[in-house]
C-alpha cells in the first residue's frame, strides 16, 4: 500500500484514515476539511454532513477528535476575525451616526444615541482593563512557575496548613 493512501478506520492506534493522510503530517484529510467548511457554512450537523458528502455518524465521530476540533476552531476563528474586521471598517460610520443623532431634533434619540456611546465607551474600557489585569495575571503565573522550576518548590496552596 502506498504511503499517502487513507488506511481504513482506528486500527491499532493508528488514526482514522478520513481524517489524516498517511505521510502528510497532521493535515486532515480532503473531506475533513470539506467537513469544517460545511459546518461553517450550514447550521446544522446534517446539512453539513450533507453538504460535505459524509454520514451524520462520521461528523459527529469527526467532532469528537482532538485534531478535528483544534482545525475547526482555527477555521471559525479565521471567519470570526473576517467578520470582525468588517465590523470595526464600519465602527467610524457608525460613531458619526451617534454623533449627528446627539444634535437630532428629537430629545429622545439625542438620550438614545448618548447612551449607546457612553454604554460602549465603558464596555472598551473594561476590556481594556481586563486584558491589562490578565497580562499582570499570566506574567505572575510565568514567573511562579519558573521560580518552582528552579528552585525545586512544588507547585501546590501556600496556606495548607492554616
Amino acid at each position: 500500500m502506498k504511503a499517502n493512501t487513507l488506511q481504513k478506520d482506528q486500527v491499532d492506534g493508528k488514526q482514522n484514515p478520513r481524517l489524516e493522510r498517511r505521510g502528510h503530517g497532521d493535515k486532515l484529510g480532503r473531506k475533513a476539511e470539506a467537513a469544517i467548511l460545511a459546518l461553517l457554512a450550514h447550521p446544522t450537523m446534517p446539512d453539513a454532513a450533507r453538504a460535505a458528502g459524509i454520514s451524520e455518524t462520521t461528523l459527529w465521530r469527526w467532532l469528537q477528535r482532538d485534531d478535528f476540533q483544534k482545525r475547526y476552531r482555527e477555521a471559525q476563528n479565521k471567519v470570526f476575525d473576517g467578520a470582525l474586521g468588517a465590523l470595526q471598517g464600519a465602527t467610524a460610520e457608525a460613531v458619526d451616526c451617534l454623533r449627528r443623532n446627539l444634535s437630532c431634533s428629537r430629545s429622545g434619540v439625542q438620550v438614545q444615541a448618548a447612551k449607546t456611546i457612553l454604554d460602549y465607551t465603558l464596555k472598551a474600557r473594561q476590556l481594556f482593563d481586563l486584558e491589562i489585569r490578565i497580562a499582570q495575571l499570566e506574567a505572575a503565573l510565568k514567573a511562579r512557575e519558573e521560580a518552582e522550576k528552579v528552585g525545586g518548590v512544588e507547585v501546590g496552596d501556600d496556606d495548607e496548613g492554616d
